[in-house]
């Protein structure tokens, strides 16, 4: 074949002119690649290719790059030959690779069929999180998909934080991540002279293949596993959470001035004069929104000022890279990781009572029933007239607030409107069918040495929910906003349940003679109406939860779907743009309409994928800290005996939520009554085989602390009628053992 003729070939891509938009030297695209290759029929050596595609001596080492990704990607695969094989051809899977404390883990295919077995002995091969590619070979002594890995396409972990130990002169680091079982090998010269039992950061240097242990270098020592504040810190490194910014993002915060200046007023409206308010709990420290309401004709009028975060945090800027990283601020007990660095979060942005601030200001028209006649969006200066608390709020709503009374007594008439607004709020909101479950939040108290001292319940008074259904309206208005304009956005999307769940919840119902509505597609309003029959039952705790548990996990997405639990054609967020991301987008969504543009910050889809990945990782984050403090606020609580409730039914036993202090522990199956214990999981109990006995979600137990382990931060009970029973028993055969001839 003459070399026109291979140019010839060459130029066939169906995708030439995108890569020549691309790149200034545009290669074969992939797909033209993949096409050649399966044009061949059999694997094919990359000199080979070169000769195909026409690839030059000058281009031949970008080419391998791009053979190079779509190994990573799983398009293609290199034999033993070294020959390259169109993955598709070769009945592999590709997929991540989830690990299990006990050894063994799954493949979580791409291509979202059923997970795969992996047995620990596959597993030496790989870490948790790792992308790989397996072969099917059959199935396991339980019926499971079983796996053999083949290739692994990308490692997931470059770093991980563990604790050091020393074993007869060998070091290794067992890793925090549970998930990953494997210890990670540290060379005497590569430990920083670090001791056995200290928490490290390691860099591992050699990834895990089937021949040898993954092999690491300590490169941070952090301190002793008690130390006050070390549970932050593994959380931050165990889930991968930026809490440090970069130096870009630091020169740049030190340009912005301290105060709004007055060419920034330019095409605003002054709202210096309202009487907008903050109203937040007792520690907050950002404040990102404020309200004020009036009465319009019969109905009201609502401002809701929004921070402007928007105008000091650009696209694309170093802050603004930050912020899309972190995704969302993180908030530990003591300790918040901000999205935005502090002259902004705690500065610029925060709308401190008498400062003169930078907002998005959504104004809202509104019925005398709740119902919304119109709004506008318009950016505005504005001036906070008060930083007020729920608690301090509540009390004035119920003229018993005293001194306090005098010293807002200007702002209490416009209080008193917005406590009328929220009524007719609640109204509508009922009317409409929002879901609204009754949940318990606690907060902990700490004493000098950084350690739990008490929990308690944090007690929601109508403060609380008043700012709620302000917020919920202006995110309400700001979905539909941008709908009637074309402008795509992220809404906050929460998906009807699946059918699955729907059965066995209905399945679960029917066990207590209670009826869901709304057939095989039940909505939100089937679903209040339900909580609604339910809430003065003995058992509505148990049934509540139960109900919760079939609804799906809310996310961000530039598909409108709706959202279900709140009973809302559109949603989204716009309301905390210091500590959310996509509240950012919204608001530059926003502007962006209201300057007749058209705002297109990438693809709307994998930024929703990102920001419900943060989400999901702060939460993952703030629930290790939480569990490790009350692991160690429970140390000295061993043999002590608690009631409470049965949380949660698994096949391994009852997790048990303590009235008193608000942690929860395992009654593990083995420590249950002696008998044989059968999981169901439609009615959520454990039922003995002998007895009868049944354990129900719901149920109240009384138990004994027996176990607290700091590593796995993991607490363990048993029961006390149980074990007393079990006492009795053994007496008994022991007496009749003695009486025995």
């Amino acid at each position: 074949m003459s070399n026109n003729k291979k140019q010839k070939l060459r130029d066939l891509d169906p995708f030439l002119q995108r890569e020549k938009e691309r790149y200034p030297q545009p290669l074969p695209s992939r797909e033209y690649i993949l096409q050649i290759l399966k044009q061949q029929g059999i694997p094919v050596a990359e000199q080979t290719l070169y000769k195909l595609l026409s690839i030059t001596k000058k281009e031949q080492a970008l080419f391998s790059r791009r053979l190079a990704a779509m190994m990573r990607e799983g398009q293609i695969f290199r034999n033993r030959k070294d020959d390259i094989c169109v993955m598709e051809k070769l009945d592999l899977i590709k997929g991540r690779v989830q690990g299990h404390p006990d050894g063994f883990g799954f493949l979580i295919p791409d291509d979202g069929s059923s997970d795969l077995y992996l047995s620990a002995k596959e597993m030496h091969k790989a870490l948790h999180g790792d992308r790989v590619l397996v072969r099917e070979i059959g199935l396991d002594r339980r019926g499971r998909r079983e796996a053999a890995i083949v290739e692994i396409l990308e490692s997931a972990n470059t770093k991980l934080v563990g604790r050091l130990h020393i074993d007869h002169g060998i070091l290794f680091v067992v890793a925090e991540n549970k998930r990953i079982s494997q210890d990670i090998l540290i060379a005497k010269e590569h430990s920083l002279k670090a001791k056995a039992g200290q928490v490290v950061m390691v860099e591992i240097i050699q990834q895990p293949n089937k021949h040898a242990q993954p092999i690491g270098k300590i490169v941070e020592i952090l301190g002793n596993y008690t130390a006050p504040g070390m549970e932050i810190e593994i959380a931050l490194r165990k889930h991968d959470l930026p809490y440090e910014f970069s130096p870009e993002t630091d020169k740049l915060s030190a340009k912005f001035p301290k105060n709004v200046l007055k060419k920034e007023w330019s095409g605003r409206r002054d709202l210096c004069q309202l009487p907008l308010v903050t109203i937040d709990g007792e520690t907050a420290k950002d404040f990102d929104d404020a309200v004020y309401c009036e009465k319009d004709g019969k109905g009201y009028r609502l401002f809701v000022a929004i921070a402007d975060v928007s105008h000091y945090v650009k696209p694309r800027d170093a802050i603004d890279q930050e912020a899309y990283t972190r995704g969302n601020s993180v908030y530990f007990p003591r300790r918040v990781i901000p999205m935005l660095p502090e002259v902004l979060s705690n500065g610029l942005c925060s709308l401190n009572p008498n400062q003169k601030r930078l907002c998005m200001v959504c104004e809202i028209r509104f019925k005398t029933s709740g119902e919304i006649i119109d709004y506008t969006f318009y950016p505005a200066v504005m001036r906070s007239h008060a930083r007020l608390t729920y608690t301090r709020v509540a009390a004035m709503l119920a003229n018993d607030s005293g001194q306090e009374a005098e010293e807002y007594a200007e702002l209490l008439p416009h209080l008193q409107l917005l406590d009328k607004l929220f009524k007719a709020l609640l109204k509508a909101r009922k009317k409409r069918g929002a879901i609204d479950f009754e949940t318990t939040e606690t907060q902990m108290f700490f004493n000098d040495q950084g350690k739990i001292e008490k929990i308690v319940p944090v007690q929601r008074n109508d403060a609380h929910r008043l700012i709620e259904e302000c917020m919920l309206a202006a995110n309400v208005c700001a979905a539909d906003f941008l709908q009637k304009n074309g402008q795509t956005t992220l809404y906050r999307i929460h998906e009807s349940p699946v059918p699955e769940k729907i059965e066995t919840l209905r399945n679960f119902l029917k066990e207590f003679g209670i009826p869901l509505g709304g057939k095989n597609k039940p909505s939100a309003k089937d679903y209040a109406q339900t909580l609604l029959k339910i809430q003065d039952r003995p058992d509505a705790q148990l049934l509540q939860t139960v109900m919760l548990r079939s609804l799906r996990q809310a996310i961000y997405s530039p598909d409108l779907t709706g959202h279900f639990g709140l009973a809302y054609d559109a949603y989204t967020h716009f309301t905390s743009p210091i500590r959310r991301y996509p509240d950012l987008l919204v608001h530059r969504a926003i502007k962006a309409v209201l300057n007749g543009e058209i705002y297109q910050p990438g693809d709307w889809n994998m930024l929703g994928q990102h920001c419900s990945m943060t989400e999901r990782r702060a939460d993952d984050a703030t629930r290790d800290v939480e569990a490790w403090l009350k692991c160690f606020y429970m140390q000295d609580k061993i043999g002590e005996c608690f009631d409470g409730v049965i949380s949660s039914v698994t096949g391994f036993g009852l997790f048990v939520a303590l009235d008193e202090v608000y942690v929860e522990g395992l009654v593990h199956i083995s420590d249950l009554p002696s008998d044989y214990f059968h999981f169901d999981a439609i009615k959520h109990m454990l039922l003995g085989e002998r007895s009868g006995k049944q354990f129900r979600l719901g149920d109240r137990v009384r138990v004994q602390v027996v176990r607290v382990d700091l590593e796995t931060s993991k607490i363990d009970f048993v029961l006390i009628e149980a074990e007393k029973k079990q006492k009795r028993s053994q007496a008994k055969e022991r007496v009749k053992k003695k009486k025995a001839p």
